[in-house]
């Protein structure tokens, strides 16, 4: 198929462009294969260049032979366009709707984009498995590399090589995959150096109604726990979903083959029920009434914040039983493609020091979420806006990163990447010139051969023109555990995300101007208490050397 079919009218003069809180621009739309662009004959005057995948939905309105195309993008903002006469009107409309819905992968920006900057780092290969294990290898000898899943034929959402207990086999392995749903056999999410506990992740297993077991899986399990131990295994499921999942197959572990183990559930809600808690918070952020009580209520009536209190306590769960316990644990829910990957990856933000460095961050994503079988293309294939019946989507990466935005706000010292980072990933999550994020998992991303035939984002990120960008100023290592609070009144609505599209660039001028002038302020203290630090010391030196004199 060429784009040219799909473009019925590629350029119209004397477009205008509305958006909120910027001045109205004029000039000549243009459409691409992958882009809506819009040039103005201003000086001075930026040009629009939007992904036609970052587009959400579009709506037409038409006054005479005057007509308006409303877009809304999965970033969340909005834009009208208007453009004299019907014709063309429909035709751009017709085309956008075309060119923002393609049902095959491969025809996609990333396999066109051509980078305009020297690619000097790989993204692909900066964060793989045998580089973690090479790690591992320091701390303990306890675990090896498994190849079992070379060939994606014993799980198609796990990556081609996996860590696992030594002291278990890949026949083993093959018969608790059987065991677990998807094939999502326990393996290895994150070592705690401090006391050599371990954090595991899963699916659920498949019991039924029978109480079906599985030696094997037992073993596996057991094979993490140091002797006199016991363990966790926290279900991202209520106690109730979990015995109704019985009687489609699934279930949980039963006490009596697992006595080491103590099972936690802990609610975190999946799929249609974020989704639409999205949709409701990004309309209470749309809405234009002004009334303090109408907003409130709306926020409230979302539940975004109580989603992220519900995951936010159960990763603290997760550490609290690893470094405070002393007991591994091994974490899933149904599919352990959701719920499961956000309470690991945010308990080790809680543990993990290098997680919190930009690199570190990127390391978590890496191995968390794309290794780990997060179904991207499917959970991000529609944002807040989209008309389309619901499918699969749901904001489960966006739920995170505005967990770690959280603890972020709460230790703002703590980490290396600042809050644009997070945002970036956000942006790039839905859509994006790079591959990263394309394809559901590891296995459609080899068929796809991206990392022949396109960039990885990282590739972006860490080039150093563009990682001051990401960088915290107020970032100050800290190789301590971090406790958020996950208090009601300690979250707040994040709105670098939401209402960023909402609000003046003159609020953000001024925001970033009195960031800058906290930064300042701090830096100058710091520099104090340095002082003050040299010449306490001066003075200590001085009265051991007094004490010293005969």
């Amino acid at each position: 198929m060429e784009f040219a079919e799909l473009i019925k009218t590629p350029r119209v003069d004397k477009v205008l462009l509305h958006r909120p809180f910027h001045p109205t621009v004029g000039g000549t739309l243009c459409l691409t294969g992958h882009h809506l662009i819009l040039s103005s004959r201003q000086d001075n005057s930026e040009e629009l260049w939007l992904l036609h995948s970052n587009i959400d939905s579009i709506e037409k309105r038409f006054v005479g032979t005057t007509g308006t195309i409303t877009i809304k993008c999965k970033d969340l903002r909005i834009i009208q366009l208007e453009i004299t006469g019907m014709d063309e009107s429909l035709n751009i409309a017709s085309s956008i709707e075309a060119l923002s819905t393609l049902d095959s992968i491969t025809l996609m920006y990333p396999f066109f984009y051509r980078p305009m900057f020297e690619v000097t780092e790989d993204g692909w290969n900066s964060f793989l498995p045998e580089q973690e294990f090479e790690l591992l290898s320091t701390e303990t000898e306890d675990w090896r590399l498994s190849e079992v899943n070379r060939d994606f034929s014993v799980c198609q959402s796990y990556p081609q090589v996996v860590i696992v207990p030594k002291s278990i086999d890949d026949e083993s392995l093959r018969k608790v995959a059987a065991f677990r749903q998807g094939g999502r056999f326990p393996v290895l999410s994150y070592y705690h150096r401090k006391n050599g506990m371990v954090m595991m992740r899963s699916s659920q297993p498949l019991t039924g109604t029978n109480g079906r077991r599985c030696k094997e899986d037992e073993k596996l399990i057991n094979a993490t726990l140091r002797p006199g131990k016991r363990g966790y295994i926290i279900d991202t499921r209520s106690l109730n979903v979990a015995q109704q999942a019985r009687a489609k197959g699934g279930g949980f572990e039963q006490e009596a083959y697992y006595p080491q183990w103590r099972r936690i559930h802990k609610t975190i809600e999946r799929f249609n029920i974020l989704q639409e808690s999205l949709i409701k918070l990004v309309e209470a952020c749309n809405d234009q009434s002004h009334n303090m009580d109408r907003w409130l209520s709306k926020l409230e009536a979302s539940n975004w914040l109580s989603h992220i209190k519900e995951i936010l306590t159960s990763a603290c769960l997760a550490a609290q039983c690893i470094d405070r316990e002393g007991a591994s644990v091994l974490v899933h829910g149904s599919e352990g493609m959701d719920s499961t990957l956000q309470v690991t990856s945010l308990a080790q933000i809680i543990l993990e020091p290098k997680c919190r460095t930009i690199r570190g961050f990127e390391a978590l994503v890496e191995k968390e979420w794309l290794q780990a079988g997060h179904p991207f293309q499917h959970r991000c294939a529609q944002s807040a806006y989209s008309n389309s019946k619901q499918r699969w989507e749901a904001p489960t990466f966006l739920l995170f990163l505005d967990c770690v935005w959280q603890i972020l706000r709460q230790f703002p010292c703590s980490f290396e990447f600042n809050e644009r980072f997070l945002v970036t990933l956000f942006e790039h999550a839905y859509a994006s010139q790079f591959g990263s994020f394309l394809g559901n998992n590891e296995c459609e991303r080899s068929k796809l051969k991206l990392k022949q035939k396109t960039l990885s984002l990282w590739s972006w990120v860490n080039q150093p023109t563009e990682l001051h960008k990401f960088t915290n100023p107020l970032y100050e290592p800290n190789g301590l555990v971090i406790w958020p609070s996950v208090a009601p009144q300690s979250l707040l609505l994040w709105e670098g995300v939401f209402l960023r599209w909402n609000r003046s660039s003159k609020y953000q001028e001024d925001a970033y101007e009195e960031m800058i002038h906290i930064i300042e302020y701090n830096k100058e203290l710091q520099v104090r208490v340095n002082a003050l630090r040299r010449q306490l010391a001066e003075l200590e030196t001085e009265d051991e050397m007094l004490l010293e004199t005969p």
